[in-house]
């Protein structure tokens, strides 16, 4: 079995599983946000009409919730579902409430490997489709609608059918103006939006090795983009160290096995990899960044958790350092911790010097909902994940996804450069 395969069949208390079999496991840890708290306090109130019982949960230790799609608040809806969350969390005993303006907080999935939320080896559902992320970590991770992950809160487990593993290795070492972000792409652009629907995409091979953890973050962030079910990589003293840092011990990682197989096998060079930049409407709408330099921009956004990492925010001030933006330019950290690392590190510094606004974590901008949503015919270069029609604000308006790099260059020229044109 491959590594998808021998996690689900732990949490199945199967000797092996196979695609396409139908398994019901435990569940290690759930996450629900500002956006899908309130809907499964909706689906739990439906069941409590209907006679479930809905007093207590399977296990209020291992699940969290954090505030980032709506926060800063941005209406009064908004608020009113930060109340109901909080509500929710005291009622329930979750403890782990990442709240807003008190102290650290972040993108939901930041917080789950930023705070070690989850570990190798495990089973981690959300309530949202980016849950996918903390497959870098080694764990079987995805995104729940609101009617499963109330399933979970209250039962501690969920069915799944065993997906099928497309293996994408990665061969040599990335070279400095190419980043996980331009991998990703490639991949998305090569085989569409829909190449991985309801499969695992595992990543390896030397190129993988040499990634920092953070980079390999946003291969598993935008899985999600190719339609899978899950990202995975598998663990290794990269990721030790990295939660070790963090606090983390007592888990146990999980490997493929030495005769495991995949359903498909892609290879790449990494020395044929070159800054790529997805078009709109689509991430699999990929071009080379040098193939439209030509497009002036009115925007460019640095954040999410795709790009707004601790290593995203250095790349960026190595381009933005002694320049000035000549466009709108908005760089929001993706959580706490990691805005006093900048901090620390003088990045802000240089952000602010050349000329940039500094945002408070959120996905606001991203999901198109306010802190800087996009007008009719306003163009942004973007380190999002997403940019279909309306992704960022207006229906008419287009967003370009980009690496950090790309996103900070286009920055300083005012339209989409590739980071090795900047003179």
């Amino acid at each position: 079995m491959n590594i998808t395969e021998k996690i689900l069949a732990r949490a199945s208390a199967k000797s092996s599983v196979s695609p396409d079999d139908v398994v019901f496991a435990n569940v290690d840890k759930a996450m629900i946000h500002d956006v899908s708290g309130p809907g499964v306090i909706k689906v739990f109130e439906k069941l409590e009409k209907q006679g479930v019982s809905v007093d207590r949960l399977w296990d209020p230790t291992k699940v969290w919730a954090a505030e980032d799609h709506f926060v800063p608040s941005a209406d009064k809806i908004s608020a009113e579902n930060i109340v109901k969350l909080s509500k929710f969390t005291k009622k329930y005993g979750i403890e782990k409430h990442f709240k807003y303006g008190m102290g650290q907080y972040g993108i939901c999935h930041t917080l789950s490997h930023e705070e070690a939320m989850v570990l190798p080896g495990e089973v981690y559902v959300g309530g949202d489709s980016h849950t996918n992320t903390t497959g870098a970590l080694g764990a079987f991770a995805c995104g729940l609608g609101h009617t499963d992950v109330a399933y979970v809160l209250l039962n501690g487990k969920i069915w799944f059918k065993v997906p099928e593993t497309f293996y994408f290795k990665l061969n040599g070492k990335l070279s400095e103006h190419v980043m996980a972000k331009d991998f990703i792409l490639r991949i998305i652009g090569d085989i569409g939006t829909d190449g991985c629907a309801y499969r695992a995409m595992q990543f390896g091979g030397s190129g993988i090795s040499e990634m920092s953890v953070e980079e390999r973050l946003t291969l598993t962030n935008m899985t999600t983009e190719a339609g899978a079910k899950n990202g995975i990589i598998a663990p290794d003293q990269k990721i030790f160290d990295y939660l070790a840092a963090r606090g983390a011990k007592n888990y146990t990682p999980v490997y493929d096995d030495k005769n495991s197989e995949y359903a498909k096998t892609f290879e790449y060079e990494a020395s044929e990899l070159e800054p790529l930049v997805a078009k709109p409407y689509s991430p699999e709408n990929v071009a080379a960044a040098r193939d439209i330099s030509s497009i002036e921009l009115d925007k460019s956004y640095i954040g999410s958790c795709t790009g707004a990492k601790l290593e995203d925010l250095r790349a960026v001030a190595k381009i933005l350092k002694g320049r000035k933006v000549k466009i709108r330019t908005e760089i929001l950290p993706a959580a706490i911790s990691i805005y006093k690392k900048a901090l620390d590190e003088g990045l802000v510094s240089i952000f602010l010097d050349a000329g940039v606004t500094i945002g408070p974590p959120t996905c606001g901008a991203c999901c198109g909902a306010h802190m800087g949503v996009l007008a009719k015919d306003e163009v942004c270069v973007s380190t999002t994940n997403r940019n279909f029609p309306g992704r960022m604000g207006h229906v008419e308006s287009k967003t370009y996804l980009a690496s950090p790099l790309v996103a900070a260059a286009s920055a300083v020229t005012g339209k989409i450069t590739d980071p090795r044109d900047l003179k």
